[in-house]
């Protein structure tokens, strides 16, 4: 692995140690803020891999690849966290709606009184 690969895997693992900062605190909005540079670090990484060609074994290689493959792995944990997290608060607020009592037309084309729920939308920022 020649130097630059290895610079580029450390600004890789360096994102991925911030990501995964935020999203232990659950902080999604500062986690989903990087997603630009995780993938502009990635594709980088990709990038360097397939020039770089055969990879040495190097103390420092070998560490670098280590901390990549344990952040990664860390990262999807995280992630997959996260969308439970979401999903649960997001149950909640589907289930704290009142049914709807708004007429609307049924699959038969008459006008009915579904107790289903609406469907919408919620965004919010704090």
């Amino acid at each position: 692995m020649n130097e630059d690969l290895v610079a580029i895997a450390v600004r890789l693992a360096d994102v991925l140690q911030r990501e995964n900062t935020a999203l232990a605190a659950l902080d999604l909005a500062r986690a989903a803020s990087m997603v630009a540079e995780k993938r502009f670090a990635a594709d980088a990484f990709a990038l360097a891999q397939g020039v770089a060609g055969a990879l040495d074994d190097q103390p420092k290689v070998v560490d670098v690849a280590t901390r990549l493959r344990d952040l990664a792995d860390e990262n999807r944990l995280l992630l997959e966290r996260a969308i439970a997290v979401q999903s649960r608060v997001i149950g909640v607020i589907a289930r704290a709606m009142p049914p709807s009592t708004t007429p609307r037309y049924a699959a038969t084309g008459t006008l009915t009184r579904s107790a289903r729920p609406v469907a919408f939308t919620l965004s919010a920022r704090a």
